[in-house]
């Protein structure tokens, strides 16, 4: 990875670092939730992310294959408008320390929060926070996400 940039500087650079496969840990927490029981999660799983190139008018786009299998696609077009899988999903924004915000609303008026940084280029944190319509906060979590820069051992 050392023909990347690091910091990235520009969005097409944080774009191009999230290029990889990722071994994951998220902690979800459920914060509208009763009782002591069920309010907190952790999941481990594999993250693929590819970094392809899109039309003039996009900035790229991030083909993204969860643990679940689903792959979405993330677009970023240069006015900071975002669509996933080909549909408008809300805004991003690349922040001066290098770091990206997205912000995506929901059919339901939930509003979902994640800013993802590098603290190092095979490091990546993910911070989520979910919102309803009024504000009132439902669901956060964590992530953090390690580079794969070896093939698995079978």
């Amino acid at each position: 990875m050392s023909e990347q940039p690091f910091p990235p500087a520009d969005p097409a650079a944080f774009l191009a670092l999230c290029d990889g496969q990722w071994m994951s840990l998220r902690s979800c927490f459920e914060l509208s939730m009763e009782g002591d029981d069920e309010w907190h999660s952790s999941e481990r799983g594999e993250l693929t992310v590819r970094c392809e190139a899109t039309q003039p008018s996009g900035l790229g786009q991030l083909v993204v294959l969860p643990p679940s299998g689903d792959p979405s696609t993330l677009s970023f077009a240069e006015d900071g408008g975002l669509s996933r899988n080909g549909e408008p999903a809300g805004t991003w924004r690349f922040w001066p320390d290098g770091s990206m915000e997205l912000n995506l609303a929901k059919p339901d008026g939930v509003l979902v929060q994640e800013r993802i940084w590098f603290t190092r280029v095979n490091l990546r944190l993910r911070s989520t926070t979910a919102v309803d319509g009024e504000g009132v906060p439902l669901q956060g979590s964590f992530c953090t996400d390690i580079r794969r820069v070896s093939k698995p051992s079978a």
